[in-house]
């Protein structure tokens, strides 16, 4: 069983123009890309992949009647964002119209286990300040008889 949803991907960086495929799964994302500069020179096939644990949150965004739609990933990490194709801090992947709906369910995919796995991350520490009331002013203080 295929426990990933491919999806295939345009985006633009500058004068570089990017295709390639992102693999949506449980553990994180793989995005497989290959680069144009000029659409004319190609850099050869990259990957790269994103756990779980540096997404900071994945998007959907429908566009318009489905032209527009695309894909928003936002990282953690500024310095492994440099390391991706990027844009305002996001990655953003431009859908074709016949993708549309595996687009969406990939995200799907993917925040829900983003969700869980914050669901079994320990609760915040509580601090030890909180715990203490502001009562010490009617404390009695010990005498030395004792």
């Amino acid at each position: 069983m295929q426990s990933f949803i491919t999806v295939p991907f345009k985006t633009e960086t500058g004068f570089s123009q990017i295709e390639g495929i992102g693999k949506f799964s449980p553990a994180g994302v793989v995005l497989e890309f290959e680069s144009k500069f000029l659409g004319l020179i190609k850099s050869g096939v990259k990957e790269n992949r994103i756990a779980l644990d540096e997404l900071l949150d994945c998007r959907f965004r429908k566009g318009f009647l489905k032209f527009g739609a695309k894909i928003e990933l936002r990282l953690k990490s500024l310095q492994r964002l440099s390391e991706l194709p990027s844009h305002e801090g996001k990655i953003a992947l431009k859908l074709r119209r016949d993708d549309f709906e595996i687009a969406r369910e990939a995200v799907e995919l993917v925040n829900k286990a983003i969700a869980a796995r914050r669901e079994n991350l320990p609760p915040v520490h509580t601090p030890v300040s909180s715990l203490f009331d502001e009562s010490e002013a009617e404390t009695k203080e010990l005498n030395e008889k004792n």
